[in-house]
């Protein structure tokens, strides 16, 4: 094939555009404004890198549009009257650099054949690589049936506001990929939702018992707490030492970090778990239901904070796949319904627990929250929805899902791999028969949102032929 030889060919300038790419910091900030008085919605760096991803792709001969600078393509035109679009939705945003790295996140060096450097795998990489398929197929003769729009998120670090304004304004791609998750490929993604349960409470004074006065835990509603903290008070400061030797048999029978300190005139209580993803929670453990489990064993005064205490214990717990919750569902492409307690709080009158769940494809959110209302029948415990990302899904024998799957294949020789239903979302849930596709290889160190980001440059080449294939089996007439 010709336009292999060109890859080859091209591969010394794409890297270089690739290292000018990363060297630009497009992390999200405030909104502000061009001299002129334009708005970049997403900020100076963001907008820095977009312009600099449109200029190239002006450069390398094709078309280019930009919407109000939230979101724009670069645009292969078929001349074909029939022609649908194909998509390929990548982002130029990537997540702030953090602590831990070994070298500068923003030098874009190469060594031992790696590009180092924050976006070089998330998500700069795999679309400087779509773009060069693009100018390969080009130089090689090829005249596109379909057009091919390579879409430039600008937010999806941090929302969807970018996609979500460009199919306001352009027209949806037909279908598409999104090379920003996993080879082989990811053909579906799980439905995502966050609900708080909450309970008001009566106001006691310690003179009348053990009294909650506060509890707090986790930082966000997908991760997996590490830490979780109660405060209790009671007016017999002789019931701190039973606390606290029931808190040392808890945890020695357990072999759960819980501690407790004195704090005032209060006890503090504190537990320690381990903190993952909230789409893995299995990899963690919850310090929120290390704390509940220890509190189910005192005596409060209040009957709203011993119902709160009960309810989660026997209901939520340490279940991640909704078991007690009535929503313990799962299909074969998904497989089980996956539950995180990503937060609590107690403070003055109302509790709250935040929980994150990540629904199997063919149920809805609506079947969750029908489950779990029903275990709150007979309790003063309500139910607030908070969002819904609903499924998405395109099945196996879809000639589309063939197709890409043949070109993995064909390129790796690796057969054994299977397109999968992830956890996570990508820009497959904004599009129309779209499913991620790359661009990290199975077996490959994931850094991604990690310190000493990476990407190998054998890596680049491989996804960049795949890519190339892809277009060309899907969106060619012919070579020249």
């Amino acid at each position: 094939m010709v336009y292999r030889e060109i890859l080859e060919k091209n591969k010394a300038e794409m890297l270089e555009k690739l290292q000018e790419l990363v060297r630009i910091r497009s992390v999200r900030t405030e909104p502000c404004r061009s001299p002129e008085g334009e708005v970049y919605p997403f900020g100076a760096g963001v907008e820095e890198a977009y312009q600099y991803t449109l200029k190239l792709g002006k450069e390398l001969g094709f078309e280019v549009k930009d919407w109000d600078h939230y979101c724009g393509h670069i645009e292969w035109k078929s001349e074909n009257p029939d022609a649908q679009i194909f998509g390929i939705a990548g982002h130029l945003d990537i997540v702030p650099e953090g602590d831990g790295w070994t070298f500068d996140p923003y030098a874009a060096e190469i060594a031992d054949g790696w590009m180092l450097g924050r976006g070089t795998l998330d998500d700069k990489g795999p679309v400087i690589a779509c773009l060069y398929g693009m100018k390969a197929l080009k130089e090689a003769g090829y005249r596109p049936t379909d057009t091919i729009r390579l879409i430039l998120g600008l937010d999806e670090e941090t929302g969807r506001d970018s996609v979500h304004y460009y199919l306001e304004k352009d027209r949806m791609p037909d279908y598409g990929i999104t090379p920003d998750g996993e080879f082989p490929l990811t053909n579906g993604e799980m439905g995502n939702m966050k609900f708080q349960l909450a309970s008001r409470m009566k106001k006691y004074s310690p003179k009348e018992g053990l009294v909650l006065s506060k509890i707090n835990g986790g930082l966000a509603p997908n991760i997996v707490p590490r830490t979780a903290k109660a405060v209790v008070a009671s007016g017999d400061n002789g019931e701190y030492d039973t606390i606290r030797t029931k808190a040392e048999a808890f945890a020695e029978e357990t072999g759960y970090n819980l501690k407790t300190r004195k704090v005032g005139t209060s006890l503090a209580i504190e537990a320690t778990g381990i903190s993952a993803h909230g789409a893995d929670p299995h990899k963690g453990l919850n310090a929120i239901s290390i704390l509940m489990a220890f509190l189910g064993r005192l005596d409060f005064v209040s009957d709203e904070v011993t119902e709160w205490i009960r309810y989660y214990n026997e209901h939520i717990g340490f279940n991640l796949h909704g078991e007690n919750m009535e929503c313990a569902f799962q299909d074969e492409p998904s497989g089980k319904l996956i539950c995180n307690v990503g937060m609590m709080e107690l403070s003055n009158d109302v509790a709250t627990v935040t929980l994150n769940v990540r629904y199997p494809i063919s149920y809805t959110s609506e079947n969750v929250y029908e489950g779990v209302e029903k275990t709150l029948e007979g309790t003063n415990i309500g139910l607030i929805k908070k969002g819904d990302d609903k499924p998405a899904y395109v099945p196996v024998d879809d000639p589309f899902i063939q197709t890409l799957c043949s070109v993995y294949v064909e390129e790796t020789g690796d057969d054994e791999n299977k397109p999968f239903v992830d956890r996570g979302g990508t820009y497959a849930k904004v599009f129309r028969r779209m499913v991620a596709f790359g661009a990290l290889f199975p077996g490959e160190e994931d850094r991604m949102h990690q310190p000493d980001e990476r990407l190998s440059i054998e890596a680049l080449m491989k996804m960049t032929r795949i890519y190339t294939a892809m277009m060309e089996k899907l969106c060619m007439e012919t070579e020249a």
